[in-house]
């Protein structure tokens, strides 16, 4: 047997109604979902404002930081400038106290040296008879100190005999010793022919050297050997440095 369903039959009110109820519900529904959104935004919107002062904060940390390095970037430059600065200045120092030395070593003569000037090459012709009864006599070292003096007088900067410096405090001298004269530059012996170097102008030099007035002349016609070289620009005359013990004793540097 078949069950018959019942035929529900509504009437035109309740159908209204029921209509009327569903909307209200789906309104509802609606305002509410719309409050959820509501609600979501603004927590969205906290969070983000949230984060916002967070990120405002920290960049006012690294802004502070940035100042802190920029100024300690600053002191560094400074004192680096101030360091290149006080390093160029000492170096300026150095270069001239530099020059000055170098200066004093040649005004010392304590350093090997180059340049235009002459070569005399004197030989001593003792004994050599010139004619009947004229016999040459020796180089004295008083000759030699009139050389040495003159070329200084002409202008000069450094002269060597023999390849010994000659500065302020050489000393030039015939030794006698069993019948031999000994011809010393300080402590050094040398022996003719002399070589005598003179570094400055080889015009005033060369003049000098061939001056009838003077010792090298007066030298030459009493029969020794006289013979004097011009330097080149291809060959300057090289004198070496000064090889004795510069010794101040008694000399001191005056009290203001």
């Amino acid at each position: 047997m078949k069950t018959k369903m019942p035929k529900i039959k509504m009437s035109k009110t309740k159908i209204v109604m029921s209509i009327t109820i569903g909307i209200a519900c789906f309104s509802l529904m609606l305002v509410m979902f719309m409050q959820f959104k509501v609600v979501k935004q603004t927590d969205i919107t906290s969070i983000e404002t949230m984060r916002e002062e967070d990120l405002r904060t920290e960049l006012a940390d690294w802004k502070e930081k940035y100042t802190e390095l920029t100024e300690r970037y600053n002191d560094v430059m400074a004192k680096i400038t101030e360091y290149q600065s006080e390093k160029e200045s000492d170096e300026k120092t150095a270069e001239l106290l530099q020059s000055e030395l170098n200066q004093l070593n040649l005004a010392l003569g304590t350093t090997d040296i180059q340049g235009e000037g002459i070569t005399i090459i004197l030989e001593d012709k003792k004994d050599t008879e010139l004619s009947e009864g004229i016999i040459v006599s020796q180089i004295t070292d008083y000759d030699l100190l009139i050389v040495v003096r003159e070329l200084f007088a002409a202008g000069a900067e450094a002269i060597s005999i023999n390849d010994n410096r000659i500065v302020a405090m050489t000393d030039i001298f015939l030794r006698e010793s069993n019948e031999i004269s000994i011809m010393q530059i300080d402590s050094q012996r040398i022996t003719s022919p002399y070589v005598i170097k003179a570094i400055g102008n080889r015009a005033y030099l060369e003049s000098a050297a061939n001056s009838k007035d003077g010792k090298l002349k007066q030298l030459q016609n009493a029969g020794h050997g006289l013979e004097v070289q011009t330097s080149s620009a291809n060959k300057p005359i090289i004198i070496n440095a000064y090889t004795g013990t510069i010794d101040s004793k008694y000399m001191q540097d005056k009290e203001n």
